[in-house]
């Protein structure tokens, strides 16, 4: 809501999951947040992720808060289907949205308006409070590698990948072995790709999505809150039966690091075909990308290949330097020191959401974050009357 001074009460960057949990938390607290995003549609990044993507947590874990995903969607939602979802999440609290918004920088404004949210067609919104919620997975990532200007196959950032259907008949290398990196090489094998190579740097945790009818994630989120050297000693004992034995494929066994290496950013892979895919040799796992030369690539083992085409599933960045660099709130990876309900302290009525990626399912925490971060400003606001 705008008061008469046209200061917003609050201003939401990002019409994601997070951003949408943190606005419609707020609506049920009786707030009205304006919700900016430079797409033209909510859930944007969802939008265009690879076709064959579903949610790794169930549908009952992943509902952001006051409005459930419908049953329709099925236990492990499609991404077509958390795209309605995010829609009808918008429609339910009656979100008020502003698509087609970028936002360039948040400076510090004065009195009421403590926040200036400049746009990249040069206006400005005032606020008192903002949530940035820009996401975790905002700015793609690829090495530089020796060579890759010379290559003369075709190198695809897995952020540009949809199917694997115009590969049928054609050798690919899949750099990355994270739950994207894994997915678009089964999805690779399965459209008909001649060969598919993955390239493994750190042999990763594969996990089964579920055991006997339990998520994965419940495991997560038992274990989240106890001592990462613990958890990682008893995973380890534990991956002798819960982690596919795949080394006579050319999959070493991962380090007894799992909670630790989740603790980094880098969450187990959720078995949704690539286990099946190495042992039918349907995908190979290969040595590190080391360098590019012509039409080949050289891995760190001296192999070399050629393939038609190398997808790069090397991670992204939050990118919040130009958003928020200057503040003094981002720490070494260039995340936010602070999360949820928390605050800089010498940042009153600045908060992020959605910046770590955590064992326990980024949808739960979100929604967490939001019932938090919603509290805390209408307490700050001495308590708003709840939507009815």
């Amino acid at each position: 809501m705008v008061d008469g001074r046209g200061v917003e009460d609050v201003v939401v960057v990002g019409a994601g999951p997070g951003g949408l949990a943190v606005a419609g938390a707020l609506r049920m607290r009786g707030s009205d947040p304006l919700v900016l995003d430079a797409g033209p549609h909510v859930g944007e990044r969802w939008r265009t992720h690879y076709e064959r993507l579903h949610l790794h947590t169930p549908r009952g874990w992943s509902a952001l808060p006051g409005y459930r995903i419908p049953r329709r969607f099925g236990r492990w939602v499609a991404r077509d289907d958390v795209v309605r979802y995010l829609e009808e999440y918008a429609a339910h609290h009656r979100l008020r949205l502003r698509t087609g918004a970028a936002v360039e920088r948040i400076d510090p404004g004065s009195g009421d308006a403590r926040w200036e949210v400049h746009l990249a067609d040069g206006t400005t919104v005032v606020a008192r409070d903002v949530v940035v919620a820009t996401g975790y997975n905002h700015t793609p990532v690829t090495p530089s590698w020796p060579g890759s200007d010379g290559f003369t196959g075709e190198v695809l950032h897995a952020r540009d990948y949809r199917n694997g259907r115009r590969w049928a008949g054609r050798d690919v290398l899949v750099v990355g072995t994270g739950n994207t990196g894994t997915e678009i090489a089964t999805d690779l094998a399965e459209h008909g790709a001649t060969r598919v190579w993955l390239s493994v740097r750190t042999p990763p945790h594969i996990l089964a999505r579920d055991r006997m009818g339990v998520p994965a994630q419940a495991t997560g989120i038992a274990v989240r809150r106890l001592p990462p050297r613990v958890v990682d000693r008893v995973s380890g004992v534990l991956a002798r039966v819960q982690e596919a034995d795949l080394t006579e494929f050319g999959m070493p066994r991962a380090a007894a690091d799992l909670y630790s290496r989740t603790l980094d950013g880098r969450v187990p892979v959720q078995d949704v075909g690539i286990v099946s895919a190495i042992r039918a040799r349907r995908v190979e796992p290969v040595a590190a990308l080391e360098a590019f030369d012509g039409d080949e690539v050289v891995l760190a083992d001296g192999t070399r290949l050629r393939p038609a085409l190398v997808v790069t599933a090397t991670g992204y960045r939050a990118g919040l330097e130009p958003l928020v660099g200057h503040l003094g709130v981002l720490g070494e990876r260039g995340l936010p020191t602070v999360r949820g309900s928390a605050r800089p302290e010498a940042r009153p009525g600045l908060w992020f959401t959605g910046f770590t990626n955590p064992i326990s399912g980024m949808l739960r925490e979100l929604r967490i974050d939001a019932e938090r971060i919603a509290a805390a400003i209408s307490s700050s606001r001495g308590g708003a009357r709840p939507r009815g």
